[in-house]
């Protein structure tokens, strides 16, 4: 039942992605606890510097010899005057008041920083050997994938649609993962605005499947054993899940987020640019509704990202999830309080019962 492309292509038992989820989510335990359960771990970097990047998969090497990846985010080219960084900045006081955050204006943002940081991460890859090195937010460069791919590096890609799928499959990709709408934290889109094309799961994976070549994942909303297999019967050669390992013991998630996923039910996330200027699948919390209803203009990703970063911390800080961003995919009342090895082994028996009972 599990033997296919995915699994031999990545080398792992069974093929089940945890989701490359940024911002402290992907420790080194919950990575290597998934690859070291027969699944792929995936080192969220979106954020890192070369050095912290460096520091977690030397401690992920100690955990498990398995096969695990690292994603990035492919960077963009953004501009914005001083005037309206300044504006944006002044918009965002009240919540900086209500936290008793005392900080400076910060650095307009220079996109040739990003560019910069994310070649220094692919050196890392490739200095490091990572197995596998997923993508998000657009496509890698041709040079790019050639270096990677003459390392012997997986290449996986990102689409929320079937035009950006066959992007991938032209680009080179081994292997593409199709987000559908449901799924948690940010769009994965690059080819049109994240909020306008809104596929949901189960209807993008048969289409990517019957028009593109490469292994097809499915993400989006995917909790369980059902999920997983409903998932294989579109097509999929395998699954990524995020929210599901979010709640694991081993997810370096803050526990109020935690608990406000545990908490959470089918109703209670939305899309949002509130916290990044991306479209991004969160709970609804007060610093959401606030953005919402004073109807401000929001700078596009990453500005509005540097500017709520202290807001963020000072919230998690605090304990206080009113300000925190809180990622969640559509199906958050099937989250469990449980370790990897446990949501592993029981997606991995449900999924056979299920299929002997056919």
């Amino acid at each position: 039942m599990w033997d296919n492309r995915v699994t031999k292509l990545l080398n792992i038992e069974y093929p089940i992605i945890q989701a490359p989820m940024a911002g402290g989510v992907t420790t080194p335990e919950l990575v290597a606890s998934v690859s070291n359960a027969g699944g792929l771990g995936m080192v969220g970097a979106g954020y890192m510097e070369p050095g912290q990047l460096t520091s977690q998969i030397k401690e992920i090497k100690k955990l498990t010899d398995k096969p695990y990846g690292v994603n990035l985010f492919i960077p963009g080219d953004f501009r914005i005057s001083k005037f309206d960084f300044d504006l944006a900045y002044n918009r965002l006081q009240p919540f900086r008041d209500e936290l008793n955050i005392k900080e400076e204006v910060p650095v307009l943002p220079e996109s040739k920083v990003d560019h910069v940081k994310f070649a220094q991460l692919l050196d890392v890859i490739i200095g490091e050997k990572v197995p596998v090195c997923s993508f998000t937010f657009g496509i890698p460069s041709e040079e790019v994938i050639s270096k990677l791919k003459r390392e012997g590096i997986i290449l996986v890609g990102t689409a929320t649609s079937l035009n950006e799928a066959v992007i991938n499959e032209n680009a080179g990709m081994d292997i593409v993962v199709g987000q559908g709408s449901e799924a948690g934290g940010h769009r994965g889109t690059f080819s049109e605005d994240g909020g306008d094309h809104l596929i949901g799961t189960m209807s993008l994976i048969p289409q990517l499947t019957e028009k593109v070549s490469i292994p097809v994942i499915a993400a989006g909303g995917i909790m369980n054993a059902k999920g997983v297999i409903a998932s294989l019967c579109l097509g999929a050669k395998g699954v990524q899940m995020g929210t599901a390992f979010l709640t694991c013991r081993e997810s370096g998630a803050h526990k109020v987020y935690k608990e406000a996923v545990l908490q959470a039910t089918d109703t209670d996330t939305v899309l949002t640019r509130a916290f990044s200027g991306k479209w991004a699948r969160g709970i609804k919390n007060q610093f959401i509704k606030d953005i919402e209803e004073s109807q401000v203009h929001i700078p596009d990703y990453p500005v509005q990202n540097i500017l709520t970063t202290q807001i963020r911390k000072a919230a998690a800080s605090g304990n206080d999830s009113r300000f925190m961003s809180l990622w969640s995919g559509q199906s958050p009342g099937l989250a469990k309080d449980q370790t990897v090895k446990e949501l592993i082994r029981d997606i991995v028996s449900q999924a056979e019962e299920t299929k002997a009972s056919f």
